[in-house]
């Protein structure tokens, strides 16, 4: 019995003296081949047929913005095209080239949640400007 306990503590001990390893990032989570240069490092390499894909993506959708200004397309549909294709080109590189895609949910957050705020702050000011700028020109008579 004394040697079943003892054979139990030394390996508590041993698990106990083993830092606990935690991932800098989801990199090291997922599942991938590792290179024998990438195991030394801990680095995944992702494939190059990803990056190409992604370069393909960006090629269309810059050609569709071009398009756009090709085929005359006018009013509101112009801007809301040419503002669609550059959010999903910016995703795109935000993801991809930038490893978004790949980090903790809590570093996405603190990198994309304050432009959001910012952007909902305009969007506010904006409004604000309009009924300012209308409440002038009926009250005062001109701007």
């Amino acid at each position: 019995m004394t040697a079943d306990s003892d054979s139990i503590a030394e390996r508590a001990a041993q698990q106990a003296a083993q830092p606990v390893r935690q991932p800098a990032s989801s990199h090291e989570t997922a599942p991938a081949k590792l290179s024998a240069s990438d195991k030394a490092t801990g680095h995944r390499q992702h494939p190059i047929g990803m990056y190409l894909k992604v370069w393909g993506y960006l090629f269309v959708l810059s050609t569709m913005s071009y398009l756009v200004d090709y085929f005359h397309v006018e009013g509101v549909l112009r801007p809301v095209l040419i503002i669609t294709f550059m959010l999903l080109k910016a995703g795109l590189i935000v993801a991809i080239f930038m490893h978004m895609a790949w980090e903790r949910l809590a570093l996405v957050y603190a990198i994309l949640v304050p432009p959001l705020c910012l952007g909902t702050l305009v969007l506010l000011m904006v409004i604000e400007s309009d009924y300012t700028f209308w409440t002038r020109i009926i009250f005062f008579g001109g701007p």
